[in-house]
């Protein structure tokens, strides 16, 4: 642990390198120089990590959640809505090894802090997309499909299309007719 903090002193009490005008920035790194591929002899030189709190270094114990690298890389992040994206980690968050979890949508709203409109929207377009299954208690987190799909117009979209076509809605508009609050 001294021998690392040592070597960390030493690190920054050096002067950075000068900026190299013809070495181009790597799309990942912000306006971190990169050194340009032209010479495919040359092995790359890989960056060495060090945890930065070696004393807090995260170990699976029991269960964990998993997201493919892939997920970010290939598009799938960005195809999906903020709710979307909040269901979809949630899911993941509270799924077994084979993806499968029971949450029911009201404890998912409220957990999430989202409507139910809100929630079956998202699910929808998540199940629309082919990142999860659900049987109507049921909830899998699939497999990432070869590509991110767009959202097609059959999406449950107007208030109409949800009080004909899904359990979750039906229940909030019984319970509303009741006074009841979801």
């Amino acid at each position: 642990m001294k021998k690392q903090q040592d070597d960390l002193k030493r690190q920054l009490s050096q002067p950075a390198p000068a900026a190299d005008p013809h070495r181009h920035a790597h799309a990942n790194c912000g306006n971190q120089p990169t050194m340009p591929h032209r010479n495919t002899k040359v092995k790359a030189q890989r960056i060495e990590k060090k945890p930065l709190s070696p004393d807090r270094i995260r170990k699976i114990t029991s269960s964990f959640a998993f997201i493919e690298h892939r997920f970010l890389r290939q598009g799938f992040w960005s195809s999906l809505s903020h709710h979307e994206l909040l269901l979809y980690l949630f899911l993941v968050l509270v799924s077994d090894r084979n993806g499968l979890s029971y949450y029911c949508y009201d404890k998912i709203c409220s957990l999430l802090q989202i409507t139910v409109d809100e929630y079956i929207l998202a699910r929808d377009l998540l199940i629309e997309k082919d990142l999860i299954a659900f049987n109507g208690s049921l909830f899998q987190v699939l497999a990432l499909p070869q590509k991110p799909r767009s959202s097609s117009p059959g999406a449950l979209k107007t208030a109409k299309d949800m009080q004909t076509h899904d359990p979750a809605t039906v229940h909030q508009l019984i319970a509303h007719s009741f006074g009841k609050k979801t």
